[in-house]
């Protein structure tokens, strides 16, 4: 069995890295494994590369097709922050797809390398790993889950967002997948529960016959993202070895389902109860201008792109927060687990797939931050409990995401997709 795992990316975002780090974990199993992206930026040579060729005529009415797109779009507006994609973009490698050797095709995070129309001609046995909620939404990647929300209960066009306005374009990429992949038999990959509960229960697909499978996504558990002694890992960081370290990522406040806004609020609740015992590590942005206030001391990371520095970091931490409003299954948390760092988080979403409350971190109700400061002072309080907090996440992670493990689940998912195919 041959698997060709394909994606936008393969190593910028958490999708492009879960769907790398698949195909690398494929490999190691022994996998006949191959991987498609519009944009390389590993070093691995069985990764391909580009859109397919075209010929003048056809540079020429992709640009045309271009323009007109953002003369229609021009008037549309959404509150919503979270990326769209409108399906409309394709790097025309359909017809190299259907005819490459591969056995099955395992889609990711797909918009620009593939449109609607292209993922409705593809012809091989179709895997769809679930990064976010797009392959069951209109154009949104991300929208506030409810029970009357669009994805469950179908776009129509008296149940418009009010803050929206302009052309419905969220009804009509909706549409155009309802179209497109009627004849579709996907199989889908949720890496949490509730993304799994999501896809299952959504207009697009409550009715077809789909399968859906929880699969975590691989770590490399065994060389890469695992323990190292705190002591050694403070003092390659330039931290001191007594104090109580929070962790934190932040893409700047531009991801508003993660959460970033909910940190200030955090650290001046435990500021409040522990003065200065508590200092906070923050990775993925450098220090921004001195307007911004914080209620501690905060250590600025910046950009982290070697993992074995992001292990260090982890394991440096004595617990990490992930504040998230909506979030499948974030790399942050499971990364920190694999390290032996406890997690605390809001309950919601994919977040309780990875933290198991009072035994691998801390879930606080969504959204209440006195909650979460309260679990934070409790795993912190007491050093045999966060000791046996650390060693139960690593053994979790153990558990979940080791490669042979995932590898193996995915298999007999790709066994499945062959027997439907045939």
């Amino acid at each position: 069995m041959k698997v060709l795992q394909i994606s936008t990316e393969d190593n910028t975002g958490g999708a492009s890295r879960s769907a790398y780090r698949l195909h690398q974990a494929m490999l190691q199993q022994n996998v006949d494994c191959e991987m498609r992206v519009l944009t390389h930026q590993t070093a691995n040579s069985r990764v391909a590369a580009g859109r397919a060729p075209r010929l003048f005529k056809q540079k020429v009415q992709v640009r045309l097709e271009q323009k007109i797109r953002e003369f229609t779009n021009r008037n549309w507006y959404t509150d919503n922050p979270i990326v769209h994609s409108f399906g409309q973009q394709s790097a025309g490698i359909v017809d190299e797809l259907n005819g490459s050797d591969a056995d099955v095709l395992n889609l990711h995070w797909v918009p620009k390398l593939l449109s609607i129309t292209d993922i409705g001609q593809l012809q091989k046995p179709i895997v769809w790993t679930l990064h976010d909620m797009w392959p069951f939404c209109g154009g949104e990647h991300y929208t506030p889950d409810f029970t009357e929300a669009r994805f469950r209960v179908g776009y129509l066009e008296g149940n418009r967002p009010a803050t929206e306005r302009g052309p419905d374009l969220n009804r009509q990429a909706w549409e155009a997948k309802r179209l497109a992949w009627r004849n579709q038999n996907f199989i889908f990959v949720s890496p949490s529960r509730w993304m799994a509960e999501c896809v299952e229960n959504s207009a697009l697909f409550r009715d077809q016959k789909i399968s859906s499978h929880v699969v975590a996504n691989p770590l490399d558990t065994e060389h890469l993202w695992r323990p190292i002694p705190k002591i050694a890992a403070r003092q390659l960081l330039g931290l001191a070895p007594d104090k109580k370290y929070l962790l934190a990522g932040s893409a700047g406040g531009m991801a508003h389902n993660k959460g970033e806004d909910f940190l200030p609020q955090l650290m001046a609740q435990l500021e409040g109860v522990a003065p200065g015992a508590i200092e906070l590590l923050i990775f993925g942005r450098y220090q921004p201008l001195p307007t911004e206030q914080w209620p501690c001391k905060v250590h600025w990371l910046g950009s982290v792109r070697d993992d074995s520095v992001m292990a260090t970091i982890y394991s440096a931490a004595d617990v990490m927060i992930v504040p998230s409003r909506q979030d499948n299954l974030p790399n942050t948390a499971v990364e920190a687990q694999a390290c032996g760092t406890p997690v605390a988080a809001f309950n919601l979403g994919g977040l309780p797939d990875i933290v198991d409350h009072e035994k691998t971190g801390w879930l606080a109700p969504p959204f209440e931050v006195e909650a979460m400061a309260k679990g934070v002072l409790w795993m912190l309080q007491d050093a045999e409990r966060i000791a046996m907090l650390s060693s139960q996440s690593r053994a979790l992670a153990l558990e979940r995401y080791s490669p042979a493990v995932v590898v193996q689940q995915y298999c007999k998912v790709y066994d499945e997709a062959l027997r439907k195919g045939r």
